[in-house]
């Protein structure tokens, strides 16, 4: 079965590994969006998959828009399946139609719910219990297509985004195996999403990671797990950003935004109740553990965040 990977994060690399690793694959090549300049030396990065793709030996597409750049290349491989995962770009029905079985796609939620770019960041945030992997046949439309199979895991009470990326790429390796063996020996029921519980995602942006202390403590710490590792949720101390890495709801009440105990612990007052700060970076600074922040920065009862 030949086989186009279009993937781009490191997310989508246990998906590639694993399929590079299925005796009947022959995996043609792997598609993502160009190097990109990272940090602030702006040095010009591959995407983690071109990485693995490169170790293995396996052929390398970059494209800033497939649609345009890339229809005649994958017309050329003639692929029977073709594989996204994180891809990042929206496929036309020219391409669509290219492979005879179809395009599958590996997205970290339990559809309908979370269509969209941020599904994991978006389950965290609502506080949900419960997420998944739902390998799906592509269709026009945006994570609206047919369901192979989903498969749920539980997400922690205090597990952060990074953590659930791991934990889903993982899983979304399974379950992509288990769909090309599904595929292979035609044990196909597609079933249509309900659109009744259909909900939607926008990708993240650093300016949507800043606290509001006038949410509730549960919303704040759930904010907080969400943007961990990137883009970090953040506040405003004395005019400076101040990034928050962990936080857990504390039972003192307090005004919003003002910080209700300093004490070799950092609580801050939030819309119905506190949030106790525990690990944190001031600017310019490292991430530090609070009580370890607190023995060299001086902050006082009474003083408010986001200012």
């Amino acid at each position: 079965m030949k086989v186009v990977f279009l993937g781009t994060p490191e997310f989508s690399v246990p998906a590639l590994k694993r399929i590079s690793q299925i005796p009947y694959i022959q995996l043609s090549a792997v598609v993502c969006n160009r190097d990109k300049p990272v940090g602030r030396k702006k040095v010009l990065t591959p995407p983690p998959v071109k990485v693995f793709a490169e170790q293995n030996g396996v052929p390398v597409l970059q494209y800033d828009r497939i649609r345009t750049e890339g229809v005649e290349d994958i017309k050329s491989l003639a692929p029977d399946i073709m594989i996204t995962c994180a891809f990042g770009q929206i496929l036309s029905k020219e391409i669509l139609d290219i492979p005879k079985l179809g395009v599958y796609n590996i997205h970290a939620s339990l559809l309908p719910k979370y269509r969209g770019a941020s599904p994991i960041h978006y389950a965290i945030l609502n506080g949900e219990k419960e997420t998944g992997i739902t390998i799906m046949k592509t269709d026009v439309g945006i994570d609206t297509g047919d369901i192979l199979l989903q498969r749920s895991l539980k997400i922690g009470d205090d597990e952060t985004c990074g953590e659930l990326f791991t934990r889903l790429s993982e899983l979304g390796a399974d379950c992509i195996e288990i769909a090309l063996d599904m595929i292979k020996s035609g044990n196909i029921n597609l079933k249509k999403q309900d659109e009744k519980g259909a909900s939607y995602t926008k990708m993240i942006k650093k300016e949507d990671s800043l606290i509001d202390f006038n949410a509730s403590a549960e919303s704040v710490v759930n904010f907080v797990r969400a943007y961990n590792p990137s883009p970090v949720a953040y506040t405003f101390y004395h005019g400076e950003p101040f990034k928050v890495y962990k936080a857990r709801i504390s039972d003192v009440k307090g005004e919003p935004g003002k910080v209700v105990k300093s004490d070799g612990r950092l609580i801050i007052g939030c819309g119905d109740g506190s949030v106790e700060l525990l690990r944190v970076c001031k600017a310019g600074g490292k991430i530090m553990d609070v009580q370890d922040f607190l023995r060299g920065n001086k902050i006082a009862e009474g003083e408010s965040f986001n200012i």
